[in-house]
């Protein structure tokens, strides 16, 4: 199962009329997902306004700012789950692999088959720990070895050692942390290119939250990984880019080490420094 590329028949290029990309600046990192000029709205009430930044390639980014300002919704729109929700519009572009996801052949299934998502409440199915990864895989016509796969997905979400007994017990019975674990390697079971995570610590306690970071330090070195969080010491502990939002406007995106201890705007200081927020 490759999820390297979109189907080229559901896709088309970006036509001549769209905006040059953020992506053709200069920036040291490879760029695998170019957000450009990107609206976004909820029956004409803007949530998210003209936001451009690059994601780079085997880098973990950051989305912080206030409750409301629009982080949740724009990651959400990522890989177009915000399709689900009536009186969305999404204006503007997100280049991926050289191709707008939101072209009119798009195929979001394909979209989100390369681009997966954990929530902010691990909600595993109530299944068994095994169905719960073989599922996606299996309805999406996976050919390979089921049960080598169910294993590298939970190795790789640091989970085969606690439940490599319990395959056949169900999900539900695994703690909090096990659980957003197991959402984890479900997600990653369909060997996506960038996992979208929506606060996936904030339903946990310390020691699961550390465990999760540490999961992504390890991750990151395969897959590309955008992170919504409300945690600014966890965005400056675990990202390499960070971009922050307030009331759907981007006030500043960079280097996390640099935006956290030498921004360059003022609001952006007042924020990681607790003045407002």
């Amino acid at each position: 199962m490759s999820a390297i590329n979109l189907v080229e028949e559901s896709i088309v290029e970006k036509t001549a009329g769209e905006s040059e990309s953020i992506a053709s600046q200069t920036f040291p990192d490879e760029v695998i997902l170019d957000i450009d000029n990107v609206s976004i709205s909820y029956s004409g009430n803007p949530a998210v306004k003209h936001v451009s930044f690059p994601i780079a390639k085997n880098r973990i980014t950051s989305i912080i700012g206030p409750s409301g300002c629009g982080k949740s919704t724009l990651l959400r729109s990522i890989n177009r789950m915000n399709d689900f929700i009536d009186g969305v519009t999404v204006d503007g572009n997100f280049i991926y692999a050289g191709h707008n996801v939101y072209s009119s052949r798009i195929d979001p299934v394909e979209v989100r088959r390369n681009i997966g998502m954990v929530f902010q409440k691990p909600n595993p199915f109530p299944k068994t720990i095994y169905k719960n990864i073989s599922w996606g895989p299996q309805i999406n016509g996976f050919t390979g070895s089921m049960d080598e796969l169910v294993e590298k997905s939970l190795r790789q979400a640091a989970l085969w050692d606690e439940v490599r007994d319990r395959l056949h017990e169900s999900a539900l019975g695994l703690s909090g942390g096990q659980q957003q674990r197991l959402c984890i390697a479900r997600a990653l079971a369909m060997e996506p290119d960038i996992l979208l995570m929506d606060e996936p610590c904030s339903a946990l306690d310390p020691i699961s939250t550390s465990h999760i970071e540490d999961l992504l330090f390890d991750l990151k070195s395969r897959y590309t990984i955008v992170i919504v969080t409300h945690n600014m010491q966890q965005a400056a502990r675990i990202s390499d880019y960070t971009a922050f939002l307030e009331m759907g406007d981007l006030i500043e995106f960079g280097i996390t080490d640099q935006l956290f201890t030498r921004p360059n705007q003022k609001r952006t200081e007042e924020y990681v420094t607790g003045r407002f927020g």
